[in-house]
This record gives structure tokens, sequence and C-alpha cells, in this order.
């Protein structure tokens, strides 16, 4: 029996033997990239992308003939700052390859290199460099790249939520990178991102400057036979019990969604004792605990949401999935106003990532979120 690790991992990076399935997805990711393609990986947000790159980055074959960076710029609102997160990045992932590489990307970033401090212990330069100190973000952007460009493997350049450049105010942003990025032949790109919409724009429509520019991996949920042998197999080795109908029914409260089967199943194993057997009661504590755990956080989101934004979340998380909202039917059902306020709620709560859409069907982004509304408010 293995230690009493629990293999439901939920943040960081996954561990081979608690990465389940994405054979298929993986396998294509690694072969594009070893015959020098960029990627466009795009899924629903926390549905496993992640997870799926840092596993690739880990296999033998990537990680002994590549340099690999990986940059989630989700919170990023400007030029400036994509290239401030980027050069950490590429600063941060470049020092465990040793000195003599990291003295050299210094010395490439001629444009702040002078702003570099100097650890004393490691004899390394720190990256102790202040946002405000990237004036010249194009100069600096073009020297990251120039650097990955001379580097005596090749590299592979992981961008997470890459959409979020299209929502930059600088206007320029996606030709200027698409501009570096035609004149490096030593780097592979991985553009992942969660907001379907707008990367299609982005990749699929010919009059923006990534048009097909890379190839496509779509992640959908794991299939429902493999996750749930997966949870089985993974409480097994531990000495414990996850009844399959069990297991299936929290796969399907999620219809398969990786983050939150993750998080309800490591809550629940870390709630079973070894040669116990995990039941509903465990489930529904264990729901319950990460529920009341969000609490605070769900109420503060309700105190920032006007009272016909509000109206509608409870609408949606009521249906779960919500089709025909501004229909006359959905408006009576749900008692909402008119069409006009849902369609200016809606577009807000989208905005706000608080609702997202699918093949003309909304539901609460946050699944726990959506369980919690039903729980505690409607």
């Amino acid at each position: 029996m293995k230690e009493d690790e629990n293999p439901f991992v939920v943040s960081g990076r996954i561990k081979p033997e608690y990465f389940c399935d994405r054979e298929q997805e993986s396998a294509r990711l690694i072969k594009l990239l070893r015959n020098g393609n960029n990627v466009v990986v795009r899924s629903e947000r926390r549905m496993g992308k992640t997870g799926l790159i840092q596993y690739c980055f880990d296999q033998t074959v990537i990680a002994d003939n590549y340099y690999t960076f990986f940059i989630d710029i989700l919170h990023t609102t400007c030029l400036q700052e994509l290239v401030y997160d980027l050069g950490r990045a590429v600063y941060e992932q470049t020092v465990p390859y040793g000195k003599k590489l990291t003295q050299k990307l210094v010395q490439a970033l001629k444009s702040i290199n002078g702003k570099f401090g100097f650890d004393a212990a490691t004899g390394l330069p720190s990256f102790n460099i202040a946002l405000g100190d990237i004036d010249r973000p194009e100069f600096t952007l073009e020297e990251i790249f120039q650097y990955l460009q001379q580097a005596d493997r090749p590299c592979i350049v992981a961008i997470d939520e890459f959409q979020q450049i299209a929502k930059y105010p600088e206007k320029n942003v996606e030709a200027l990178l698409r501009g570096y990025l035609q004149k490096i032949d030593n780097c592979r790109f991985i553009f992942a991102g969660s907001e379907r919409h707008l990367l299609g724009m982005m990749f699929d429509s010919a009059s923006r400057p990534f048009y097909k520019s890379a190839d496509n991996i779509s992640l959908d949920a794991i299939t429902r036979d493999k996750y749930v042998a997966f949870i089985e197999e993974k409480f097994r080795e531990r000495g414990k019990t996850m009844p399959h109908s069990i297991a299936a029914e929290a796969y399907d409260l999620f219809e398969g969604h990786t983050y939150y089967v993750q998080k309800l199943m490591n809550e629940a194993f870390s709630n079973t004792e070894a040669g116990e057997v995990c039941d509903k009661e465990t489930i529904r504590y264990s729901l319950h605990t990460i529920l009341e755990g969000n609490d605070g956080f769900y109420r503060e989101i309700l105190s920032k949401t006007t009272i016909r934004q509000k109206s509608l979340l409870y609408a949606i998380a009521t249906d779960g999935w919500a089709s025909q909202i501004t229909s006359a039917a959905f408006i009576k059902r749900h008692r909402l106003t008119t069409a006009s306020s849902v369609q200016a709620a809606i577009k807000k709560l989208r905005e706000e990532d608080l609702v997202v859409e699918a093949d003309r069907k909304y539901r609460i982004s946050d699944r726990f979120f959506g369980l919690w509304i039903k729980q505690y408010i409607v």
C-alpha cells in the first residue's frame, strides 16, 4: 500500500502517477512541438490546460532536449505587464539551467540589465526589477526573443490565457508579437486559453495577425469511465474504498470538469481513513466543507453585483445550463424584468467571468459558486 499522500492534486505540478488520462492530447502536443509547430490549446478554465502542458514539459523527450518556459498572463492588462512577467518568468526558469545561461540572459536584456541586483550568496544577478523599470517594453520584448533565438537548444514557451492580449489598450500587440515570432526558428510556442471565442477570432480570422499560425488542440472533459476508474484506483492504492456509483455521481455533478472533480475528491480522500469506505455522507460533508470555505469570497462577489445581475445569476444557477434567457418564458419563470435588462446583465456577468457561454447556453463559471447559490441563496 502506498503512503497516504493525497493523489488528487489541485495545485502545482502533477506527478505522472497522479495524471489522469490525456494520453492522446499529450502525445499530440509533444509530436507537434518536436516537429516545429506552434500550438493553440483551447478549453474551459480549470479543465487541465496547465497540468497538460507541465506534464509534457516533464517528459524526458522534452526535458532533455528543450528549454521550457511557462507564463500565465490572465492578470495582465497591458504590454508593459506582459513583458515584465515574461522577463521574470524566463529569468526564474533559466536559473535552474545554470549560472552561465542566466548571465547570458542578463547580458541580452540590454534595456534593463543595469537594473538587476546581485545575490552575494549565489553569485547570480537577482530579478529585483520593478514594473516601472520596463519603460520600453517593445525593446525588452525583442531582446527576450533574441535571447531565446540564440539559446544552445530549442526553446518552448507556453503562454497561458493568451487571449488576454486582445484586451490590452495597445492596438498593435498581436501584430508586434506575430512579427517577432516569425523571426524565431529556435522556439516553439504554446498559446493556451479559456475564452474560446476570443481565441477563435485571433487564430481563425483571416484579418488577424495570428491567422492559421498554430495547430489546434481542444481539451474537453476526461471520459467518465476513465476518470471514475482513476478515482477508484487511487483510493484503492491507499487502502481506502471509493464505490463506483459514488465516484460516478461526483463526476456527473460537475460533468467531468477536471478541477471541481479533483477538488471534491481531494477533500473526500482526506476525510476517508485507511480501511474505510467513502460513502455518500462523506461526499456531502466534503462538498459542504468546500462551499463553506468559500462562503466569504462568494458573498463578496455578490456584494459587487447589481440586483439585476444577481437575479440573473440566481436564475442561471437554478437551471444549471440556462437557454433562451431573453425569452418571455425564462423571464417569467425566474421573475426577471425585461429582455433588455437581461441582455445588459449577461454582458456584464460575462465580462466579469462569472458566467460562461457555450452553444447559446449559459452557466455559472465557477461550478462551486453555482452550487453555493443553489444551496444558500435560492
